[in-house]
């Protein structure tokens, strides 16, 4: 009888266990054993009828026929786009003029674009900073944040959301350095006190790196952001931003120096080692900058829905006051609750998206509502017709209110184990 030749497994089904007790941790004791074999991410298929409330295309342009189609036109033109390193493209090109566009709108002596948000602040933040280099975060500053300062083998240092005397406290205690705040922060849609950032940064001699991401393009005069909109383009030192936000596009920005750009592009190892934009994603940009300097209507809209929305959750007993803008959090808790709020919403065909660990601290998981400019009244009654429907389902009295800063204090050491924003 001829013996079975058993195929061997591939390789990677044969990993060593320093990595599978680190897979374990995830589908044992975090998927089968507390969360009942349901994984947080994974949502019920959506029905036709489905209200997404995920996207971060706050001002609806993916739907948009001229950005679709000066994308289009591009790609159709062939027009011979180089796939290489932004380091090598020479003065005049493409890319160079919408930088120099993107920075009038940001009243900014110049702009880098990069392949991401994410490269944008981590080659900004190891362009930066360095050993025995203090930067100090807001506990909610998004995790790109956060990722820059460990690449740069910088002295990350947290201080309490949004907490003022807090940071004081430790720029005395440790002094100068580099000072990272969101403008608007991406877990609860809280603002950043700028002007009280900006103030604390100048008296401390401190360098401030402002990440808009979510406010460029939904905040300030003809969207510029925040920056823009308190006066302070002439203290603030940088800024960044995702562009998949309100420009529904693929790239990140830095704001700078022209002479700090030179510097950036040679010691900003995402900018050196990835490929710059090809044509047509910078025709999609620069559609979209043109669509959004005049977008005032749709930013009214945004800004509409937005106090309907919160304060209908307000009146519901939800306890939506951490923040004031676009982004909602429904703060359930626990991860085996937020599993609960997440199919009670899926249930009634409305889907967000869950925030949990690494994103947020172990036990402040969330459901993350973000808003439009195109939802109609229809939705709106809807999504508040469906909050109201499951508050004894999701057990909403036993939700946490918002945190004094002492109490948040206590729970530092559990945020600096997961300081990871999305």
């Amino acid at each position: 009888m001829t013996a079975i030749r058993k195929t061997p497994a591939p390789a990677e089904r044969r990993l060593p266990p320093f990595i599978t007790r680190r897979m374990d941790d995830h589908y044992v004791e975090r998927v089968q054993k507390l969360l009942g074999g349901e994984h947080m991410h994974v949502w019920a298929p959506a029905p036709q009828d489905a209200l997404y409330l995920a996207s971060n295309d706050y001002l609806c342009l993916l739907r948009e026929p001229a950005l679709r189609t000066a994308q289009a036109r591009s790609l159709l033109a062939q027009d011979g786009s180089l796939l290489m390193s932004s380091v090598f493209l020479q003065a005049g090109s493409r890319q160079h003029r919408l930088e120099a566009r993107l920075a009038d709108f940001l009243g900014a002596g110049d702009a880098v674009l990069t392949q991401s948000g994410w490269a944008a602040n981590v080659g900004l933040l190891q362009s930066l900073a360095g050993p025995g280099v203090p930067v100090y975060l807001d506990m909610l500053a998004h995790a790109s944040l956060w990722e820059g300062v460990q690449s740069a083998g910088a002295q990350g240092i947290g201080f309490l959301h949004n907490d003022m005397r807090h940071l004081a406290r430790q720029l005395n205690r440790h002094g100068a350095g580099v000072i990272v705040v969101d403008a608007l922060y991406s877990t609860n849609g809280a603002l950043a006190p700028l002007p009280e950032v900006v103030a604390l940064a100048e008296a401390s001699g401190s360098v401030l790196v402002v990440d808009e991401s979510h406010s460029l393009g939904t905040h300030g005069p003809g969207g510029a952001g925040l920056v823009v909109a308190h006066g302070l383009t002439e203290r603030v030192h940088f800024r960044t931003a995702s562009l998949a936000k309100a420009f529904a596009g693929r790239a990140g920005l830095v704001s700078c120096s022209p002479e700090f750009k030179g510097y950036f592009l040679s010691a900003s190892r995402p900018a050196i080692f990835s490929s710059c934009l090809l044509d047509h994603e910078l025709a999609w940009f620069d559609a979209a900058l043109t669509l959004i300097e005049d977008a005032e209507e749709r930013r009214a809209a945004l800004r509409r829905h937005t106090r309907q929305v919160r304060s209908g959750l307000r009146a519901l007993g939800y306890p939506v006051d951490s923040g004031t803008e676009q982004i909602i959090a429904l703060e359930a808790g626990p991860e085996p609750r937020t599993l609960v709020l997440r199919k009670a919403l899926e249930r009634r065909g409305i889907y967000g998206a869950v925030f949990c660990a690494p994103a947020t601290a172990k036990n402040r998981s969330l459901v993350r509502l973000t808003l439009n400019a195109g939802l109609s009244q229809a939705d709106i009654a809807r999504l508040l017709a469906a909050c109201a429907d499951m508050r004894a389902e999701v057990e909403l009295q036993a939700w946490a209110r918002p945190r004094t800063a002492a109490a948040a204090l206590s729970c530092q050491d559990e945020r600096n184990e997961h300081p990871h924003p999305v």
